[in-house]
């Protein structure tokens, strides 16, 4: 089934469409406010949305309106998302890659500090303390010798996953004199550009966990990366290192990573994905999900994820969507059209041809794709009629078209 999008006013204009966006989680006020009231409905109830906002909402089980164009995710991970449902729909999923990353790298090189210096398990002891004046400072003195710890300097970090976040784990690291080793085969020309030439590349994870004295994980849980710590990498570590996990549940073998934790062959493993067993262990760090737990993180994603959005509903641009390609194309005055539709040869040749048999002149094209998904978007010089708009509607492949209008 073919959905279409037909937001013209008599005018062939958009400028009395109403968007509505829904929200499914509580959005920054900073990000919400990208979006003008005279043009912008938000809510967290309400019918026929055009877009959807949320943060940690499964989405996976919930009805999606049919009049849903856009779905936003203000943060990087989207596993709460049916994306490949949303695909299918022609729907985009846009998210926020980056910016939270420095949130996320403060707080792994907290962790690096607090599993280095065992200041979670030196503070508990103080705190269990009963005595008091002199009494309490012997003992203090006492019990310190064992949290002696180790220094960050001349130590080997691996960085697995070099995009926004690893890039600024791994340049940090550096800065604090670590030695920083970095795996990431996806590696994007941007991030590569970002990342300072100190950092060693590792042509394979094992090659990374060999001699690491600490390893961090930044990269999305999928089937490739569901366990890839597991006991034979743990084994290729530097004896006491340190294991911290502020990407996903379930790339870290818990399992292994508490069995090298009670052979010492771990010195700490450092998680913000609580379990009952990790909970219980004496050797692990665990925090409440506080990655990207920060007012600034938080205000950056909701902004950057609203302004994608909203230049998607009103321009038909593309950028940070987790399953369309890059699109963007100046307004130049045009009447604007989008296709999204399965990525088959000849699409933009029947397009084009119906355009051209309806007597219209194509200003500007541009057509990208990404796997079996493709994009076009298409400036004509005068307003399409309805009957040009069910014949492209009627191209086998096309799963949906918006009528933008002129803009604003």
């Amino acid at each position: 089934m073919h959905s279409s999008h037909l937001w013209l006013n008599s005018k062939g204009r958009t400028d009395n469409k109403m968007f509505k966006i829904l929200t499914l989680n509580n959005i920054s006020v900073a990000g919400l406010r990208r979006f003008p009231r005279n043009r912008y409905e938000v809510a967290s109830e309400m019918t026929h949305p055009d877009a959807v906002l949320l943060r940690s909402q499964n989405m996976h089980n919930a009805v999606i309106p049919a009049s849903v164009a856009a779905i936003g995710r203000a943060g990087a991970g989207t596993n709460n998302i049916p994306i490949d449902a949303m695909s299918a729909r022609g729907i985009p999923v846009f998210n926020a890659p980056g910016a939270n990353a420095n949130a996320v790298k403060e707080l792994v090189i907290a962790s690096m500090l607090i599993g280095a210096r065992n200041l979670c398990r030196a503070s508990e002891h103080v705190s269990a303390l009963k005595e008091t004046g002199d009494a309490l400072n012997a003992a203090v003195e006492a019990g310190k010798k064992q949290f002696v710890g180790i220094e960050l300097p001349a130590k080997t970090l691996g960085v697995i996953g070099l995009g926004a976040i690893g890039v600024e784990v791994a340049n940090s690291a550096l800065a604090l004199g670590m030695k920083v080793v970095g795996f990431d085969p996806a590696i994007t020309v941007r991030n590569a550009w970002q990342l300072s030439s100190g950092v060693e590349h590792a042509e394979t994870l094992d090659q990374l966990f060999q001699h690491a004295d600490f390893v961090t994980l930044h990269v999305p849980l999928i089937d490739a990366t569901r366990n890839m710590v597991n006991a034979d990498r743990i084994k290729l570590m530097n004896d006491g290192g340190i294991l911290i996990n502020f990407s996903r549940d379930g790339i870290i073998d818990n399992a292994a990573a508490i069995a090298a934790l009670d052979s010492d062959k771990l010195h700490a493993y450092v998680s913000d994905f609580p379990t009952r067993e990790l909970i219980a262990h004496p050797k692990v760090i665990v925090f409440p999900h506080l990655g990207a737990s920060t007012a600034e993180a938080e205000d950056n994603c909701a902004i950057m994820v609203a302004d994608n959005v909203k230049d998607y509903l009103e321009n038909g641009n593309i950028r940070y969507s987790v399953n369309f390609p890059e699109a963007r194309m100046p307004r130049n005055g045009a009447w604007r059209m989008t296709m999204a539709n399965a990525n088959v040869p000849n699409m933009v040749g029947q397009i084009s041809t119906l355009i051209a048999n309806a007597g219209l002149n194509i200003e500007d094209l541009l057509n990208k794709s990404m796997g079996g998904l493709a994009y076009t978007i298409v400036d004509v010089n005068a307003a399409p009629s309805q009957e040009l708009l069910d014949a492209i509607r009627a191209i086998d492949g096309i799963l949906t078209l918006r009528n933008l209008g002129k803009p604003v």
